[in-house]
């Protein structure tokens, strides 16, 4: 497995709270999420992989939609976090702070 790969494997494991932890500061539609991501090059993900992402966190009620027209466009489907979104955030941000801790130590002791 190529240095690319390990990557993309990586970050499939952070995207989603990556979009849950944008999506706490505030609502916002697709592309301003892929926007946002595109800021931190280690997460930078395409529409191909944020829009099925969100639809996943629709579908397990993590997020409310709501549809407002664009000032230039066609209307734009904006996304934010429902109560059982701010739930999983919460319990995910542990997780992950429990996992780095464990992986720093780890990463730190040589033999």
């Amino acid at each position: 497995m190529g240095r690319d790969d390990r990557v993309a494997q990586l970050r499939k494991g952070v995207l989603e709270l990556a979009i849950l932890a944008i999506l706490d500061r505030g609502e916002a539609y697709g592309v301003q999420l892929v926007d946002v991501l595109a800021a931190y090059p280690a997460l930078a993900a395409t529409p191909g992989t944020v829009y099925p992402l969100l639809s996943r966190l629709d579908k397990a009620g993590a997020v409310h939609t709501r549809w407002l027209e664009s000032p230039s466009g066609p209307p734009r489907k904006y996304y934010r976090l429902s109560a059982p979104g701010r739930a999983s955030l919460h319990a995910t941000t542990e997780s992950w702070h429990d996992l780095n801790r464990a992986m720093d130590e780890l990463l730190e002791v040589r033999p």
